[in-house]
């Protein structure tokens, strides 16, 4: 029920808002932002752990009704990981992107996908630079725990964009 319900609110956050605005001079749609799932240890490259296995199957689940074109990931296996039953379930293929290469990855969605909702999976230090880089306005910290966020960005026509911070 958790999921239908947040699954049901975000459908209906993202369809007003982008209802409600005026055409977006240069962006997509909407932008999903998330960390990757939890991972199996401290390791550079880790696998998920079991936790962040049911965290991707449940971001899956919550992101179904969203029409989702593009999913960009980094280098490391944790975000493709993270990304994979959302790719899965729409046949789509992870376009990756370095993790240190921000504003590489912010003109190449804007480029690539422009009138399209996408997503991209980052980490606890590259989520709020691409917050920051699509417009946000808002300070975002992440926490080294802290697994469960969930950004939508819905640019605006003018000024900074809507961004829904949702738990999940």
């Amino acid at each position: 029920m958790k999921h239908t319900s947040l699954r049901a609110l975000l459908s209906f956050a993202v369809v007003c808002l982008t209802a409600s605005m005026a055409t977006p001079a240069f962006a997509q749609k909407a932008i999903v932002v998330v960390r990757h799932a939890e991972k199996v240890d401290e390791s550079r490259d880790p696998l998920l752990s079991p936790a962040g296995t049911a965290r991707a199957e449940a971001l899956a689940k919550i992101l179904k009704s969203l029409d989702i074109k593009a999913v960009y990931v980094t280098q490391f296996q944790r975000t493709t990981l993270t990304a994979a039953p959302t790719m899965a379930a729409r046949n789509l293929k992870p376009i990756e992107v370095s993790a240190g290469a921000t504003p590489e990855l912010v003109e190449r969605m804007k480029k690539e996908f422009p009138n399209d909702v996408v997503m991209t999976v980052g980490h606890s230090n590259t989520v709020p630079a691409i917050l920051k880089a699509l417009g946000a306005t808002e300070t975002v910290e992440l926490a080294d725990a802290e697994y469960d966020n969930l950004f939508i960005v819905v640019p605006a026509a003018s000024g900074p964009p809507t961004v829904l911070r949702l738990r999940y």
